[in-house]
């Protein structure tokens, strides 16, 4: 069976509300009781009821995290992130992945809770109109982590994706180059589609470089839609020497698949990814890439919720963080861009 908080108070031989004082940390207990109560604790293997203690403060101290895949460098560097700073203010994790799926994602918002966390981070990806309802009936604050609210309406910690794509693409264009390829995610895709492909569309503008259809290709965020897109890139008469993927996977896979095909990087192709993950060390060339912050963006998202979540001052709801360009193997150029 069970031990209880009254066997407790039975083998110490005081009341349940001394052995609550002291199980929540009040001082207000005598050295000599406090004492009783520890070692009745121990010996009887008590362990506090969460799920009544949370009726009773009506708070659980417990956190839900919603993440398209656990299985991602990404996201898991910024599940690290929240996870560190959840432990420093005392919230325990319940970490749960969508797959990017919006029905799984608004079930899971719902059985979060129904759990009666304090509190949810949100990553995913497209914000749709039953997101927006779900999140406006939720009782308690949900804070978007890597994830755009177009209209601003909730909480979130993100960086600028558009000028950060803008940034490492004028960095190729610099170099002199006019047929830059990007491999993009779907337009539908806020971040690693439609925003990284608004900045790739106005570096091109600003150095009136036409926009050429034939050099954006679709991924995945995969390796082998890496290696597919390089093979298109190939068959072009008029094929880009430099390229910007969208992700670092993706940027992997277009390495690989020049490779694959005889050709050298950064000698025939420069190219650059996108969110300097561990893969970017792992790959021979190391790969250029822009500095996203997935370790910061988690945690500030996890900081944000907490002051949410204890009702303090707030004095921005959208926080953006800075992002920057890390040279490497894989491009010719280096620290002066």
């Amino acid at each position: 069976m069970n031990v209880t908080i009254y066997d407790v108070a039975r083998e110490a031989g005081v009341s349940m509300a001394t052995v609550s004082r002291v199980v929540n940390g009040n001082p207000n207990v005598k050295p000599t009781t406090r004492k009783r109560v520890v070692e009745a604790i121990d010996e009887l293997g008590y362990r506090p009821n969460a799920v009544a203690r949370g009726l009773a403060s009506k708070k659980t101290t417990t956190v839900g995290v919603i993440i398209p895949d656990i299985s991602s460098i990404f996201f898991s560097e910024l599940a690290r992130g929240i996870e560190d700073i959840a432990t420093m203010y005392k919230y325990n994790i319940i970490l749960s992945n969508s797959d990017q799926n919006k029905e799984k994602e608004i079930h899971l918002i719902n059985t979060l809770l129904e759990k009666q966390v304090d509190g949810i981070v949100f990553m995913g990806g497209e914000i749709t109109k039953e997101h927006e309802e779900t999140f406006k009936k939720s009782p308690v604050p949900i804070v978007l982590s890597a994830t755009i609210d177009e209209k601003k309406e909730f909480p979130s910690v993100n960086i600028d994706y558009n000028q950060a794509a803008f940034d490492a693409v004028s960095a190729i264009i610099r170099q002199g180059h006019t047929r830059i390829g990007m491999l993009s995610g779907t337009l539908e895709d806020p971040i690693n589609g439609y925003q990284k492909f608004a900045g790739y569309k106005r570096a091109l503008q600003e150095a009136d470089i036409e926009l050429d259809d034939n050099l954006v290709v679709i991924g995945d965020y995969t390796h082998d839609s890496g290696l597919e897109a390089m093979e298109q890139f190939l068959k072009l008469e008029n094929r880009p020497t430099a390229l910007f993927a969208s992700t670092d996977e993706m940027a992997l896979g277009l390495i690989h698949g020049a490779q694959d095909a005889g050709f050298k990087i950064p000698d025939d192709f420069e190219i650059i990814g996108f969110d300097n993950t561990r893969l970017a060390m792992m790959v021979r060339p190391t790969l250029s890439t822009v500095v996203q912050p997935m370790y910061d963006i988690g945690a500030v998202s996890m900081r944000l919720l907490t002051k949410l979540m204890n009702k303090e001052q707030v004095e921005e709801n959208a926080v953006v963080l800075p992002h920057r360009m890390e040279y490497r193997q894989s491009t010719s150029f280096g620290e002066e861009e």
